[in-house]
């Protein structure tokens, strides 16, 4: 279904001798939630992170091919921001891949954000470590390389973020994982990316136990030399059938997420139901604490939801 709809969809941007490595992917994502917002209660309908997007390759040579991805962000439900908007840039870019490794450039999530792999059980929903953690970075004007599949189970990545002004100092994000069917770990670094001065080092790790799936994360991040701050987060799901699965995470920090709120703590608890390979009906709960800058006020909000998710 994937490519048989591709030569009507696309055929006007990309040549024929392109189109049979061509596939069109996506996923829809829509949850109704009760969201309990500063002592104010509400019922909304949220489109969490939904996008469609396209990628290939061209094969130039025996090992060596182009490769590329265009994928936006569409909201479901009133438009990206609310302003009724259809898309929104994800991770876009293009590059060689070859037997040296892969080089590309675009617009693109860093080493350190996607270091993170599977740990992450409430990604793109109101749970997602995002709102505890430093680095969930999708970096402008970045350019980088990953080792060939030779290496085995180890990948080693390195990014540079030029940010285009001779005033502001370029950023630079690397990680190195370490990847087999039931164990993954990971280390990864930020240097001047989120912001210049700002340094972030990341450790994640992921343990499979049968049906049973562990999951810890621990992020550092300096400011200047002068400000250091730490967080965790620890994960775990069950999947009690083959269609079923229940999941519980919680998280907290000391970083500061916005000029106006530090010290996050978030904790999750959902459900998973299998209706097919591709389509998961879920529930969910959230709670997430901030307490602001001054510590005259605390955020105390709470998420009750249940959404379906579709992968295409």
């Amino acid at each position: 279904m994937k490519k048989a709809l591709l030569p009507a969809a696309i055929a006007a941007f990309l040549p024929l001798s392109a189109m049979a490595d061509v596939t069109v992917y996506g996923k829809a994502n829509v949850s109704l939630q009760n969201a309990d917002e500063g002592g104010d209660s509400k019922i909304e309908l949220v489109s969490n992170a939904s996008r469609i997007g396209i990628k290939g390759d061209e094969v130039i040579s025996d090992g060596l091919k182009v490769i590329y991805q265009f994928e936006y962000q569409t909201e479901m439900d009133d438009g990206v921001g609310g302003n009724g908007q259809t898309f929104g840039q994800r991770n876009i870019f293009v590059g060689l891949q070859g037997k040296a490794g892969t080089i590309m450039g675009g617009n693109f999530d860093t080493p350190l954000k996607a270091v993170q792999e599977k740990v992450d059980l409430f990604n793109d929903l109101e749970g997602d470590l995002a709102h505890i953690f430093n680095g969930e970075t999708r970096a402008s004007n970045i350019v980088q390389y990953v080792t060939p599949g030779s290496f085995g189970p180890f990948t080693a990545t390195v990014a540079y973020i030029t940010k285009e002004d001779d005033d502001i100092d370029d950023g630079v994000s690397a990680s190195l994982g370490y990847s087999t069917s039931n164990l993954y770990l990971g280390v990864a670094m930020d240097q001047d990316v989120q912001a210049e001065g700002i340094d972030i080092v990341r450790a994640v790790g992921r343990v499979n136990l049968g049906p049973v799936q562990l999951g810890a994360m621990f992020e550092s991040t300096d400011v200047d030399g002068i400000d250091d701050s730490d967080g965790f987060l620890v994960s775990a799901l069950w999947s009690v059938t083959d269609a079923w699965a229940l999941k519980a995470q919680y998280g907290e920090s000391d970083l500061k997420l916005s000029p106006a709120a530090l010290d996050g703590e978030s904790a999750s608890v959902g459900v998973d139901y299998k209706l097919s390979k591709s389509a998961t009906l879920y529930g969910y709960y959230t709670a997430i604490e901030n307490q602001d800058v001054l510590e005259v006020a605390q955020r105390d909000d709470d998420y009750l939801g249940i959404g379906l998710d579709l992968k295409f």
